[in-house]
């Protein structure tokens, strides 16, 4: 039976996460009706994540791995979640356990003939205050710069059709500027608050250089792109 929603999670340096997430996941989607599965995509780690992932595929015929031979980055990992399922409807959140599963079902339930895509908005941020002030100075730049005025484009709790990433294409810095990008082809998007937990294992990946420096490095090329894009033509055949 073709699988209907797909649940995609990149992981990195993150095998303490993995069981409790795909335990609490299962649980989430337990009393959903449509077939659904969960691709988690280790990219390239050293601690044991693909051993935990293998351990997790092994014990739930509903979860597959997916393994970077090298580390390339948490665009490149959800990317590779995103074409490594067929499902029509996808999911995304991160793999250290401060995105709350239970957000997903009510998200995926938004979906529908008038909203295409819905993303996450962390209204009470477990995070540290450089984080925090981090992603204020890029909601400000991104709003000046792309005309997008999205509260939280780095929360990858979303749920959102495969059709709405018409037109989308894989660089690195994807995951922080999806929604953005996906309004930019006309698909009908929304921002909703959802809870955020403070992270219980491993290591935050990210710091000041590599989210707020390399986030306004990138927007330069994004800028560029949305001024520059061929919007969606409409076509009279005879």
């Amino acid at each position: 039976m073709p699988v209907e929603i797909a649940i995609v999670v990149p992981l990195y340096q993150e095998a303490e996460n993995v069981l409790p997430l795909v335990e609490e996941l299962s649980r989430v989607f337990g009393g959903e009706k449509r077939t659904w599965e969960i691709v988690l995509v280790d990219d390239g780690s050293r601690d044991g994540t693909w051993d935990r992932i293998v351990e997790a595929a092994g014990r739930d015929g509903r979860v597959r791995g997916i393994r970077h031979r090298e580390n390339r980055g948490q665009s490149a990992a959800v990317w590779t979640g995103l074409m490594g399922t067929e499902a029509g409807v996808l999911c995304t959140l991160d793999g250290d356990l401060q995105n709350d599963p239970s957000e997903l079902p009510r998200m995926v339930g938004m979906l529908g003939v008038d909203l295409d895509f819905v993303c996450g908005h962390r209204v009470e941020r477990q995070d540290s205050w450089v984080r925090k002030v981090s992603s204020r100075v890029a909601r400000w730049a991104r709003k000046a710069a792309l005309r997008h005025d999205f509260a939280d484009t780095g929360c990858a709790l979303r749920a959102f059709k495969r059709s709405s990433l018409e037109g989308v294409f894989l660089f690195n810095g994807l995951h922080r500027f999806l929604p953005i990008l996906v309004a930019g082809n006309g698909s009908r998007c929304r921002e909703v608050p959802v809870k955020h937990r403070p992270r219980v294992a491993g290591v935050s990946k990210y710091g000041v250089w590599n989210r707020l420096g390399r986030g306004l490095f990138d927007l330069v090329g994004v800028a560029w792109y949305q001024r520059r894009r061929i919007r969606a033509v409409g076509l009279d055949r005879t």
